[in-house]
This record gives C-alpha cells, structure tokens and sequence, in this order.
C-alpha cells in the first residue's frame, strides 16, 4: 500500500517544477532577457544565450564569446484550509508554512565561429526544477512534505547563415534529472522517501531567423519533447525499487524585434507548450509486473504571451522594461495539488545592461510574477486537501557576457 501511495506521490514530483515556471520548465535561461519577460527571446540573439531559446541567433554573435548568469528564483506557496478522510486516523491540522524555497539556477554559454557563416555554441543549464517543503505537521503531509527536482542540460548547437536575411540553426540537448519526494504515511505515521534518477536523455531543437529589413528580425523556434525514465527507490518500512517514463513536452516560440531607432527597440513573443500529451503516469515496479498506480493528471497546452521595451540613453547603458500573460496547464482544483499550487501568472520585469567595454557587458534583471490564487480539492493517499494557495515569485539574475 505505501508504494501505491509513493506512486501518486511521485506524479507530484516529477511535475512540481510547474508550480514554479512556466510549466514543466524554467525559462530563465539568462540575466540580459530577463528584464523584458523574455519577449522576443527567439529573435533578439543579443548574445551566446540565444543557442536555447532559437540556434539560428548564433549567426547574430561577433567572434567568440562566453556568457555566465546565475538566478536567485525566490518563490512563495502558502495553503490555507482543512484535510479530511475516511481511514481511521486523526489527520493533523496546520497549513505547513511557506512551501516555497529559494533556489539558485545557473547558466552558461560559449560560442565560436567555425567559419564565416558557420556558428558553433554550446550551453549548460537547468530547464526544469525547482523545490517545495512544508513544515510537519500539516494538513497535507500525506500528499507532500519535501519535493525537490533537478535537471542538467547540456546544449550544442550550430547556426548557418544561409543569406544575407535568413539564418537557421539546430541543436542537440543531453538531459539528466535528480528527483527527491518526501511524505508521511497517513495510517503508520512514518516517513515515506524516494530518490530517483534517470541516465541521461537525448532531444533536439531547430530554429529559422529572418532579417525583414535591416532593423527587425522574426524568429522561429522548436524544442522537441524528451522522454526519462526515472529509476528509484521508496523507502519506508521496506526499500523497494520503481520506475516512471516522463515525457517533458515540446515546445514553439514565434518571436519579433525591432529597433524602432537609435533608442528605442520593441519586442513580443507568443509560445506554445504541449502539455496535453501529459494526461497520466503510470509508476510500475522495476521488479516487472502490472502498474503500481496511474495518475490523472489531464493537463492541458498552454501558451505565454509577452511585449517588452529596451531604451539606450547611451552607449553604455540599456534599460528593460516586460509584461507576460503565462498559462497553467493544471485543468481545474481537482488536479492542483501540494506539489503543483500552480494557476495563471502574471509575469512584471524590469533590467538594463552596462557595458564595461566594448568587449565586456554586465546585465541585470528582476521580475515579480502575480498567481491567481487557486483552489484545490485534490485527493491523494486517502487524505482529501480543502482550501486554497496563494502564490507569488520573486527573480533576481545578472550575468557576465565577454567578447573575445
């Protein structure tokens, strides 16, 4: 019965980064598109870091280059509300403090020119994962006390300049996940762990950038899904080994950019995700056997909408300004659980960059994105979760580029 009920819990865990993103994934992928929301991300190719949101911007950066950024994500998850159940347990009361716990995310990119109209890049990043923890007791620990998610992502990537106005590019994406789930069980009382990792996945993703006239660009941008299979263990009063095949899901950007004038640049951008490829997981024992569980989920595609401004007063400054509209893909309460409090966000950003020399760059950005507040009646292990979860999130990235 506990790895049943370690098996709903796992569901949570492998999607409880989607509280805390867009999604499955984590777009701060660096600091210098962070103050405009990422609006235009697959057309502006202001640097290395282009290579993840569209290759084709390789073709945009002068000589070699490398860029480092790093991303202090400082969430907030508070549940308020009662539990309730059938078994023939007293269930705690509380509403496990703030889940939410501050993270660091890390990025960097190096790129290169192969020959004149040949690019080469590659980056390391994390594109999905972030951490809860409540405090025990609460109301929900047999749903979720501690769920934590990593991934490492290692992008190569190349762009040809195919013309003077067209650009395309394509890149490889090696992925490994870490995942660490904690809860209580409902009926024994004791501690219920799992850690699990997979080896390593491959995907890929290609991307177009169109020059319309000199002073905009239009890019295009795909990443395809990547399929894990994590492998773990449950421990409580036995250890015992399972798995679960975890399909990330692919993604489109369409993305404008235009330098109105010498001051002035205009940005906007729509992605798709299709989550709706997400409708359950099934956990299954490596031992071999029928399923363990299957979780619903019925998640549904999202899409993300946002416009920004850029301002230079001069040479050495750039200021940022970005507003973002960003889908949850969680249907409705019943699917909003401890480890997903995920709704519809608000994305409000600001930042600049300061150029040291003209070989050397210094960016900055903050963002604080407004949730909904979102209802949950999910049922899990036996316990029925009643109440509602504010949320909110702070993002705070600066990132070194240099040119050499």
């Amino acid at each position: 019965m506990h790895i049943q009920r370690f098996a709903l819990g796992l569901a949570g865990l492998l999607v409880m980064a989607s509280a805390r993103g867009s999604g499955f994934a984590l777009i701060e992928q660096n600091a210098s598109g962070l103050g405009n929301a990422y609006a235009g991300a697959a057309a502006v190719a202001e640097d290395a870091s282009t290579l993840f949101f569209n290759p084709a911007g390789l073709s945009q950066v002068e000589g070699r280059q490398v860029v480092v950024a790093g991303h202090a994500i400082v969430p907030s998850a508070k549940f308020s509300g009662t539990s309730s159940t059938a078994l023939p347990v007293i269930l705690p009361t509380g509403s496990g403090g703030d889940a939410g716990k501050t993270v660091f995310v890390p990025n960097i990119y190096y790129a290169m020119d192969l020959r004149p109209d040949l690019k080469f890049g590659i980056g390391l990043n994390a594109p999905f994962g972030l951490t809860t923890e409540y405090g025990t007791p609460w109301a929900g620990q047999a749903q979720a006390v501690k769920s934590e998610l990593k991934t490492y992502n290692l992008n190569p990537s190349l762009a040809w300049k195919a013309s003077e106005r067209l650009s395309l590019g394509a890149g490889l994406n090696w992925q490994r996940i870490e995942a660490e789930l904690s809860s209580v069980h409902p009926l024994a009382g004791i501690p219920v762990v799992m850690k699990g990792t997979d080896k390593g996945s491959w995907g890929w993703n290609l991307g177009g950038m169109w020059d319309l006239d000199g002073f905009s660009r239009l890019g295009l941008a795909y990443r395809a899904s990547i399929e894990h299979r994590l492998r773990g263990r449950v421990t409580a009063a036995v250890v015992t080994p399972v798995y679960a095949d975890v399909e990330l899901p692919a993604t489109a950007s369409l993305s404008y950019w235009r330098r109105m004038n010498p001051t002035w640049d205009v940005l906007a951008d729509v992605t798709w995700t299709e989550w709706s490829d997400f409708q359950s997981l099934d956990i299954l024992p490596q031992a071999g056997g029928p399923a363990v569980s299957s979780v619903p989920e019925l998640w549904r595609d999202t899409w993300r909408y946002s416009v920004g401004l850029n301002y230079r007063p001069n040479r050495a400054w750039t200021w940022r300004v970005g507003l973002a509209y960003d889908e949850s893909p969680v249907p409705d309460a019943a699917h909003r659980t401890a480890r997903i409090p995920d709704n519809d966000r608000t994305w409000l950003a600001m930042g600049g960059q300061y150029r040291l020399s003209p070989a050397s760059a210094v960016d900055f950005g903050y963002a604080h994105i407004f949730f909904k507040d979102g209802r949950t009646t999910h049922g899990t292990n036996g316990v029925l979760l009643n109440g509602a979860y504010t949320d909110r999130i702070d993002i705070l990235s600066a990132q070194y580029t240099h040119s050499f």
